[in-house]
């Protein structure tokens, strides 16, 4: 058994501040990733008064082995409620850059990309400074589905592609590599001045080479934003931890995204998608989309 290191050892947070995160989620009903997914961030971010909403929730239609989000209940119908109640969490928590992620939704024709579009609508109805996420899923490939998510016009566009192509079978066996390429170069030719972004695990035996393979293949379509972190294991279900990779590797990442073109890299054994997402909005003061140049 792989012994957990102390750099991934997490300090428990006072619990006012978690308290008034936690009595809004449940006062609205709201699902977070947070919660479901068993992010090791939760008390950090509740703390900081934030936290990254799940919609269509909590149940999947896909059962990823990394994944602690259940996929054993049958996924319910959309609930035309959600987006409301999520725009009023917006607005109680005072939230100045949101982040909206999603179960996977395949059983619905449009992946859910209209749910997205409401939640959208509504938290700009009452929160028009804020600016939004959406974290999505690959919606099967559906690209109808994806262009009407842009056309709401969120300021970021996250798809994470969580492993290397060669992990691919075991670790999101339901997934496509070249298809999450293809959903974010589609999403910068669709949306020009959308930021994108995307996020690996790693500790599932990927290679070092392989990881900066996939950050090339990332800024080729032009990915703007990257994420990578430690895989954690949620239970003795799911995958096993291969490796433990230590801080200073993960700076060797951040290092060398940044000199292949990435706004940004945000690389640390605790890092995960939406964690420290709000520092999107300084980065967009520094990098307007519109004078960001393409990969070449």
């Amino acid at each position: 058994m792989t012994v957990k290191p102390d750099w991934l050892r997490v300090k428990a947070p006072g619990r006012e501040r978690i308290g008034n995160v936690k009595e809004i989620l449940r006062d609205l009903a709201l699902n977070t990733v947070c919660e479901e997914a068993s992010c090791p961030n939760i008390g950090e971010c509740f703390k900081a008064g934030t936290a990254t909403f799940l919609i269509m929730g909590p149940a999947c239609t896909r059962a990823c082995p990394y994944c602690d989000i259940d996929f054993e209940k049958k996924p319910k119908p959309l609930d035309p409620t959600e987006p409301p109640r999520l725009a009023s969490a917006v607005r109680r928590m005072k939230l100045n850059h949101v982040v909206i992620t999603s179960v996977n939704r395949d059983d619905l024709l449009d992946g859910g990309a209209s749910q997205f579009v409401a939640c959208i609508h509504e938290v700009r109805s009452v929160s028009p400074d804020t600016t939004i996420e959406v974290l999505i899923p690959d919606l099967c490939g559906n690209w109808d589905a994806l262009e009407i998510i842009l056309q709401a016009a969120p300021e970021v566009l996250n798809h994470n592609t969580e492993t290397v192509p060669r992990l691919y079978r075991r670790v999101r066996p339901q997934g496509n590599y070249d298809r999450t390429l293809e959903l974010l170069q589609r999403t910068r030719q669709v949306s020009p001045s959308t930021y994108t972004k995307s996020g690996i695990m790693v500790g599932l035996g990927e290679t070092d080479a392989e990881i900066r393979q996939v950050m090339q293949d990332l800024r080729t379509v032009d990915c703007d934003i990257l994420t990578i972190g430690q895989y954690l294991q949620p239970s003795q279900k799911h995958l096993q931890v291969n490796e433990f990779i230590n801080p200073e590797q993960f700076a060797a990442w951040k290092a060398f995204g940044e000199g292949i073109g990435f706004l940004q890299v945000v690389s640390s054994p605790l890092t995960r998608s939406s964690y420290h997402a709000e520092q999107v909005r300084e980065l967009m003061e520094r990098y307007p989309r519109s004078k960001v140049r393409s990969y070449e």
